[in-house]
């Protein structure tokens, strides 16, 4: 899709449209802001992913105020109307400016015989404030299937989870243990004037007060620090890493969990780091360059075992593995456009036979830890409760842990607004037949 010669707003509008169609942000947003001055991406950024958090609280109102939908070749300005709504429900920029910058650029969308409706919908909207939501799935603004999914998964906590999705994520920190401690770092930060709280539960995270751009942050380049969720920290807890142990990390991009086990035991005998995607293990590659760490890396599908396995066993293995990503949505909110709920029973299909075969790579008294950034127990809970009935030599370990809700077969976390993403976590330990 090309950018270039379009106004911000237009530049937004098209990315919407492109994510209504299947792309995802990180894929279509890169030559978006490359289309801009340097001083306008912080705003095209901040369009489009406010855009996607409060798309169907904002569609909902505009199919209110359009006495009938667009033709598909026009769709792209029913996309600039939420934007501009967007803008008028969450943003402090002036009307004025708000309104006429949108009629251009419908203008610039060569839609010029639209520029009346955009005009006369968007004043009403400001003249008359939002209209009351009719549905769930326009006050907490997501699809419908999601909504209904969580009211049944989650009967006690469905709303706090679909707010928690609305709200910004914070930024976290993980230290780097082998560097510094999380204390000094503290120390650092706050002679930097940059807020911050040790968080909770993660031995090594620290909480900013507001984020910050990471050439902010003291010592980052030289790997003092790096950027990792609480929630995604704790997996080094779980796998009780000694010296000595080979480590795999399965679906291992972009690296965050690989360094996290080398930072904090430096004198594992080898971690894989895993991936089946080309294009993502240069990142991996990355992040242990800038933390002067080193891991064996491959390209491979973690389940096909002929591709990689040499036949030497794992003492831990982390098994990350793809799923709806129900747990980070407020970090891409783009996931309510993209994800279906017919994509739930595949990945769940995906994320057994991934544990299935992976349990052969593992040593007798060895650890797996199955992790997951979802809420959604069909692909948590569930998977290892089936697993440990049809695997023998399979049991489950209950971590002495104070975090998440214990759910027989795993801990769960859920998306907490000031806090941590949603996550599960279930420790396995193989013993003999």
């Amino acid at each position: 899709m090309a950018f270039d010669a379009l106004p911000l707003r237009a530049v937004a509008a098209n990315v919407l449209a492109a994510v209504e169609y299947g792309q995802s942000l990180s894929q279509c947003l890169p030559s978006a802001l490359a289309s801009l001055p340097a001083t306008e991406r912080p705003e095209l950024q901040a369009l489009c992913y406010g855009t996607c958090r409060w798309f169907h609280r904002l569609d909902g109102e505009l199919n209110q105020r359009l006495k009938k939908p667009l033709r598909k070749p026009d769709r792209v300005v029913h996309h600039l109307m939420l934007v501009a709504l967007f803008q008028l429900r969450h943003s402090q920029q002036a009307t004025y400016a708000i309104l006429n910058e949108t009629v251009e650029a419908c203008r610039a969308l060569d839609k010029p015989h639209l520029t009346g409706l955009v005009n006369g919908v968007l004043r009403a909207a400001q003249r008359e404030g939002e209209p009351q939501p009719a549905t769930a799935t326009i006050q907490y603004s997501h699809p419908e299937w999601m909504v209904e999914k969580l009211r049944h998964n989650w009967p006690e906590a469905w709303a706090a989870i679909l707010e928690a999705n609305n709200a910004q994520a914070p930024m976290t920190l993980r230290v780097n243990a082998s560097q510094i401690s999380r204390a000094d770092y503290l120390q650092w930060l706050t002679d930097a004037g940059i807020g911050a709280e040790p968080t909770l539960y993660a031995p090594y995270g620290i909480q900013l007060a507001s984020p910050c751009g990471v050439d902010k942050l003291p010592g980052f380049a030289d790997g003092a620090v790096s950027v990792q969720d609480e929630a995604a920290q704790l997996c080094t807890t779980l796998l009780d890493l000694a010296p000595g142990q080979r480590v795999l990390d399965a679906c291992a991009a972009p690296g965050g969990k690989t360094c996290a086990m080398l930072e904090q035991c430096p004198e594992l005998a080898e971690v894989i780091a895993l991936d089946q995607s080309a294009e993502r293990l240069p990142r991996v590659q990355e992040n242990l360059d800038r933390l002067g760490l080193s891991a064996t890396l491959m390209e491979a599908d973690a389940a096909n075992l002929e591709q990689w396995w040499d036949q030497l066993p794992f003492d831990r293995i982390l098994l990350d593995v793809p799923c709806s990503a129900s747990g980070v949505i407020r970090r891409h909110p783009d996931i309510k456009l993209l994800r279906r709920e017919a994509d739930i029973t595949p990945l769940a299909t995906i994320q057994t036979g991934l544990l299935a075969a992976l349990w052969k790579t593992l040593k007798p008294g060895g650890r797996m830890v199955y992790a997951t950034c979802s809420v959604f127990p069909q692909e948590n809970h569930r998977i290892i409760q089936r697993f440990l009935k049809q695997e023998r030599t399979a049991r489950l370990l209950e971590p002495d842990v104070s975090w998440g809700i214990d759910t027989t077969a795993g801990r769960q976390l859920l998306p907490d607004s000031r806090s941590h993403d949603g996550f599960f976590y279930a420790c396995l330990e193989r013993i003999d037949e």
